[in-house]
C-alpha cells in the first residue's frame, strides 16, 4: 500500500492552500492508497476524518506534526495537544503512553550545513546528527520529503541508515502540485489508525518515489 504520511490542508494549517477534499481527490488520481492528515500542532477530530474518508471511499488517517525545540515530529495515536509537547522528550513520553508512533520529519533541517557545501562538512554534520538523542526514540525518520532537495533527502536517508531506523516518505503537501511526490510503501494492508501504528512500530515499510 502507498500512503502519504505527511500532508497539510488549509482547514487547519495556515500555510497550505489545499482543501481536504482536493487533497484526497489528487491523492487518488496520483495512485496513492491513503493519506495522513498531519497539520501543524493541530489534531483533527476522528469523526471529521472518518466522514472525509467515507465521502471519498479512500483511506484517510489522522496524525499531527508537532513542533518541538529540536525539530518537527509526525505523531500518530495522540488526540490532543498537551503543554510540554514542544520538548521532544516529553512528547515521546506522551506518545509512548498512548501506544502511538513517532517519525522525525525532514530531519535534514537544522542538520545539513548551509555555509560549507563540501563532502567534509556533510560528513561532520551527519556525525553530529547521529548523536542527537531525539532520533533513537523515534520509530522512523522521514527519508524522503517532498519539500527537500536531493542532497537533503540523501542526508536524511544516510542518517536513518546509520541509526538502523526505517525511512518513510511523505509529500509534505501544501499545494496541489506537491501531492503524490513521495509516499511510504507498506508491506501489509492498512485500514485504520491502529493498523498504521502497528506497522510503523514493526518497521514493515520503505520510502518510495511515486
Amino acid at each position: 500500500m502507498l500512503i502519504d504520511l505527511h500532508t497539510h490542508t488549509k482547514r487547519h494549517s495556515w500555510d497550505s492552500t489545499l482543501s481536504p477534499d482536493e487533497l484526497v481527490d489528487l491523492a487518488k488520481a496520483r495512485g496513492l492508497d491513503g493519506v495522513c492528515l498531519t497539520e501543524h500542532d493541530y489534531f483533527w477530530e476522528h469523526g471529521e476524518v472518518r466522514d472525509l474518508s467515507l465521502r471519498h471511499n479512500f483511506l484517510v488517517i489522522p496524525g499531527c506534526e508537532i513542533t518541538t525545540e529540536t525539530g518537527h515530529i509526525l505523531c500518530f495515536g495522540l488526540e490532543t495537544y498537551s503543554y510540554g509537547m514542544h520538548r521532544w522528550d516529553e512528547l515521546a513520553t506522551h506518545v509512548a503512553t498512548a501506544g502511538g508512533a513517532m517519525v522525525a520529519a525532514h530531519p535534514y533541517r537544522r542538520q545539513v550545513p548551509w555555509n560549507k557545501q563540501t563532502p567534509e562538512a556533510y560528513a561532520q554534520a551527519l556525525e553530529r546528527a547521529v548523536l542527537h538523542p531525539l532520533y533513537p526514540v523515534c520509530h522512523a525518520l522521514e527519508g524522503l520529503n517532498g519539500r527537500g532537495r536531493e542532497a537533503e533527502n540523501g542526508f536524511s536517508g544516510a542518517l536513518a541508515a546509520r541509526l538502523s531506523l526505517p525511512a518513510t516518505g511523505g509529500s509534505d503537501a501544501h499545494q496541489p502540485e506537491d501531492v503524490g511526490s513521495y509516499a511510504t510503501a507498506f508491506d501489509r494492508r492498512i485500514t485504520s489508525l491502529a493498523d498504521l501504528i502497528a506497522e510503523l512500530q514493526a518497521g514493515r515499510y520503505r520510502a518510495v518515489v511515486v
